[in-house]
C-alpha cells in the first residue's frame, strides 16, 4: 500500500499538550461587519509555535497517512487518505472552515489509549476534508468512529462564514472505539466561549438544525453510571466533565470575563466562578453591541482588567503591576492551599489567532487568520489569507525549535521581547504597546483596499491572486517581525541597568555631545511599596524619621 509522508505538524509544534487554551466565538449577526469570528490561544509550557501548511492534493486509493500525537510526537498508527484534500494554512482551509480547541479532560477513565487519532491530528485532517462547519462535525465523528479517539475530553470551535459551532467529544475508555459527543450551533446574534471546561449542558434533541450528537450520548452515560435521570434532564457537561473549583475559577472565569465585557448583569455568575455554587453560565449570550475585529482581537489580551478578578492591583502583581502570575496555579504554604488566577492572555502561549470568516467575499480572500506567536498581549496579529499556500519565512520553524533559538524566527523574537518586559511590566509595556497598536492599526486600515484588489482577481486570474495573497501575507509577517527586532534593541538600550532614558517621538534625546540627554531611575509602584511597608513595618525606616 502507498504511504504518504504527511507534513509532520504533530512533531513540529512541540512535545507538550495545549492544556490551557481559550476560544472565543462571535456569530455573524453579533459582529459589526457580518464576519463570523473564532479565536484560539495554544497555551502550553515549552510548546514551540509556528504557522503550518498542508497543500491541497489528490490521492490514489490506498494512500495511507501516518498519525503522530500532537502533544508528544508519538506514532499512533495510520489511516487512509481521502481521495481529495484541501489547502490548509494554520487552522483555516481554502473554504473558510476554521477549527480551534480547548482541552477539558473530563473523566480520565474514558481516555482510549488504543485509539489512532488524537485531537491535534483530528483538527488538521478534518480541515483537509471539509467544505463547511457542519461537514467538519460529520467528518470528525466518522473519523473517530472508524479509527478510535485517544485524547481526553475536548471542546472544538468549528466555524465557516455562515455558522459557528461548539463540538464536545470524549472517548469511551480503552478499547472502546469511537467517542461520545455533542455539538451546538451558536446563534448568529450571540457570542460564546470555552476555556478548558465542558460547557454544553442540556441538548435540544428535536432540533437537528442547531444540535447534533452521537446516538449513544445518553445511553453510554447511563451504562457507565454517570447519569440516571430523565433524558430531558441530561447534561453533557455534568455527565462527562463535572466542574469543580479549579475548572470554575481557572477556566470558566475566562468565559465570564468575555461575557462580562459585552453583557450587563454578569456579576450574578461570580459566585459560580468563585466556586460557591455549580449553577453554571449560559453557553452563549447576546452582546449589547456588535463586536469588531479589534474587539475580538483585544479580548485575547485580557487579564480581567476592571473586574473583581483584576490581576494588576495587589501585592502579587509585584513592583511593576504585572497582570501575570508565574508561579504554579495552585500551591501550599504552611499546610494551606492557595491559587493564582488564570486569565485569557498568558505567557505560555505558543501561538494565537483570530479567524475572520466572510460570506460576501470569495473564499480565498474572505477567510483570514489574524495570526501571532507567543503571548497575544505582547505580539502583533498579522493577516494570513486562506487562499495563501506559502508560509512566511519568519513563521516557519526553519531549524528553530523549543530548544533552538533563531534570530530569523518570529516565535523566538517575540519571546525575546516579552521576557524583557514581563519583569518590569508597567515600566516597559507602554513602549511595546505603542509599536504593537500602530502596526495592527495599519494592517486593519489597509485591509479593505487590499481585499478589493484581491477580489477583483478572483474571476480574472486566480494564479495572480494566489501570488498576491502569498506576497501580502509574507510582507505583513515580515514587517511585524522586523519591527519586533528593532523594538528589542530599543528596549535594551532604553532600560539598560534599570534606568529609563529620555525619548521623544520614538528616538533617544541626545545632548550637544551626542550622548544621552537625561534619564530617570524609576521607583517601584506606590501600591507595591505600601504593601512592603505593611509587611516589613519599621525595618527599612530611616532612624531620623523614626525619632520624629
Amino acid at each position: 500500500m502507498k504511504k504518504f509522508a504527511l507534513i509532520s505538524l504533530f512533531l513540529a509544534l512541540g512535545v507538550t499538550a495545549s492544556f490551557a487554551c481559550t476560544n472565543l466565538i462571535v456569530g455573524k449577526k453579533a459582529s459589526a461587519d457580518g464576519s463570523v469570528f473564532i479565536t484560539y490561544s495554544a497555551d502550553s509550557y515549552c510548546m514551540f509555535g509556528e504557522l503550518v501548511h498542508f497543500p491541497a492534493g489528490k490521492w490514489a486509493k490506498g494512500t495511507m497517512i501516518p498519525i503522530y500525537e500532537w502533544d508528544t510526537g508519538k506514532y499512533l498508527g495510520e489511516i487512509e487518505q481521502a481521495p481529495e484534500t484541501y489547502n490548509v494554512i494554520g487552522n483555516i482551509n481554502e473554504f473558510q472552515v476554521s477549527i480551534a480547541e480547548t482541552t477539558f479532560g473530563g473523566r480520565p477513565e474514558l481516555v482510549d489509549t488504543t485509539g489512532t487519532l488524537d485531537y491535534g491530528s483530528l483538527i488538521y485532517i478534518t480541515l483537509q476534508r471539509s467544505r463547511t462547519a457542519r461537514e467538519a462535525i460529520e467528518v470528525m465523528a466518522s473519523l473517530v468512529k472508524e479509527y478510535g479517539y485517544c485524547s481526553s475530553g475536548e471542546s472544538f470551535s468549528i466555524a465557516d462564514p455562515e455558522e459557528a459551532w461548539i463540538l464536545e467529544m470524549i472517548g469511551k475508555g480503552p478499547g472502546g472505539k469511537g467517542a461520545v459527543w455533542a455539538a451546538v450551533r451558536i446563534p448568529d446574534d450571540c457570542i460564546s466561549a470555552h476555556a478548558n471546561q465542558s460547557r454544553i449542558r442540556q441538548l435540544t434533541f428535536d432540533d437537528k438544525d442547531n444540535c447534533l450528537f452521537s446516538p449513544d450520548v445518553i445511553s453510554f452515560a447511563r451504562e457507565k453510571g454517570y447519569f440516571n435521570g430523565k433524558n430531558s434532564e441530561f447534561s453533557f457537561s455534568e455527565a462527562y466533565a463535572p466542574a469543580d473549583f479549579s475548572t470554575a475559577r481557572f477556566c470558566e472565569g475566562r468565559v465570564w470575563s468575555f461575557f462580562n465585557r459585552y453583557v450587563s448583569g454578569m456579576d450574578k455568575y461570580l459566585p459560580y466562578v468563585n466556586g460557591e455554587n455549580n449553577d453554571g453560565m449560559p453557553l452563549y449570550v447576546k452582546p449589547e453591541r456588535k463586536l469588531t475585529l479589534e474587539d475580538v482581537r483585544d479580548m485575547m489580551r485580557d487579564h480581567y482588567e476592571g473586574t473583581p478578578l483584576d490581576m494588576s492591583n495587589d501585592v502579587v502583581a509585584g513592583p511593576y503591576s504585572s497582570p501575570y502570575r508565574f508561579p504554579l496555579l495552585e500551591f501550599e504554604v504552611d499546610g494551606k492551599k492557595y491559587f493564582n488566577d488564570r486569565p485569557i492572555s498568558t505567557y505560555q502561549t505558543a501561538f494565537s489567532f483570530v479567524s475572520q470568516l466572510r460570506a460576501w467575499l470569495p473564499d480565498a480572500v474572505g477567510g483570514v487568520i489574524w495570526f501571532t506567536l507567543d503571548d497575544a498581549n505582547m505580539s502583533v496579529f498579522t493577516p494570513v489569507y486562506c487562499g495563501a499556500d506559502e508560509v512566511p519565512a519568519c513563521y516557519a520553524a526553519n531549524g528553530a525549535s523549543d530548544t533552538r533559538f533563531s534570530w530569523d524566527n518570529a516565535y523566538w523574537i517575540y519571546n525575546w521581547v516579552s521576557n524583557m518586559v514581563y519583569p518590569r511590566y508597567s515600566l516597559m509595556f507602554g513602549d511595546l504597546k505603542e509599536v504593537r497598536d500602530r502596526l495592527e492599526k495599519t494592517f486593519v486600515t489597509v485591509q479593505p483596499g487590499f481585499e478589493k484588489v484581491a477580489a477583483a482577481l478572483y474571476d480574472s486570474d486566480k494564479q495572480a491572486l494566489k501570488q498576491l495573497l502569498n506576497s501580502y501575507t509574507a510582507s505583513a509577517a515580515q514587517t511585524a517581525f522586523q519591527s519586533w527586532k528593532e523594538l528589542a534593541e530599543f528596549l535594551i538600550v532604553r532600560y539598560n541597568d534599570n534606568v529609563k532614558k529620555e525619548v521623544k517621538d520614538g528616538k533617544f534625546v541626545l545632548n550637544a555631545y551626542g550622548r544621552c540627554n537625561s534619564f530617570e531611575r524609576p521607583a517601584y509602584d506606590k501600591q507595591f511599596m505600601e504593601q512592603v511597608i505593611k509587611l516589613t513595618g519599621d525595618r527599612y525606616i530611616y532612624p531620623q524619621a523614626a525619632e520624629k
